[in-house]
């Protein structure tokens, strides 16, 4: 597949843009009086190359998500050849015919939308595989995920069904041009995380991951903020 490329112009080095995002993780904690190292940064990867990947590796990043099985499934064999070893994170949309091939390359599936989806994974895994309810919270009618209101029910579900190990929620807030206006999607998104015991919340991206931080984000996912913008075609 052709691959996005960096803007190079005035562009930062990988450490240099690793370095400022956690700065500015540091900076939410502090005001929100937490402990950064509660905080996981996710480097989505989408449409950028394995040597993308790999530059951002080894300046010290860990956790790395893609959006696609697809791309994933020529990318992740590239990383591992290069004999870098990141924990992978599916943070796109699942298709149920796809459950198997997602369980094979990532560790932990944020984007865990429906009950026939959870119940296809069960039925795929072989050993229990980390997983995140997807709440549509802004209740965005192109976008998929449980509604509030069906997440205590859905948590229950799948508590009996077999290998799945439920650790949290996650959401995609509106894009909006103030993040401030986001902030109570996100702090809504924490309400059902406490009201239904769990322990994880993946929310937050480039444009607005500080206040996702600042209302109790355990996943942040970030692309541009790390990978830098993409060029035009």
């Amino acid at each position: 597949m052709r691959y996005a490329a960096l803007a190079m112009v005035g562009a930062s080095t990988a450490a240099e843009r690793l370095a400022a995002v956690r700065s500015r993780i540091e900076a939410a904690c502090a005001r929100a009086g937490r402990d950064p190292s509660e905080v996981t940064i996710v480097a989505v990867s989408k449409s950028f190359s394995p040597d993308a990947v790999l530059e951002l590796y080894r300046a010290g990043q860990r956790h790395f998500g893609e959006n696609r099985v697809q791309e994933a499934a020529r990318k992740i064999p590239e990383v591992t050849r290069a004999g870098a070893a990141p924990v992978w994170h599916l943070v796109g949309h699942l298709q149920t015919n796809k459950a198997a091939a997602a369980l094979r390359l990532f560790a932990i599936l944020h984007s865990v939308d429906s009950l026939k989806l959870a119940e296809a994974i069960a039925r795929r895994a072989a050993r229990p595989v980390d997983i995140l309810l997807e709440v549509n919270v802004a209740r965005e009618p192109q976008k998929y995920g449980f509604a509030p209101e069906e997440v205590s029910g859905a948590v229950s579900a799948i508590a009996r069904l077999p290998n799945l190990n439920l650790r949290g929620l996650m959401t995609v807030a509106p894009l909006v041009e103030n993040p401030e206006d986001v902030r109570p999607v996100f702090r809504t998104l924490r309400e059902l995380r406490d009201a239904n015991g769990l322990a994880d919340l993946s929310m937050g991206m480039t444009n607005d991951f500080e206040i996702a931080v600042e209302e109790g984000a355990t996943l942040v996912r970030i692309g541009r903020a790390l990978f830098g913008e993409r060029e035009q075609p």
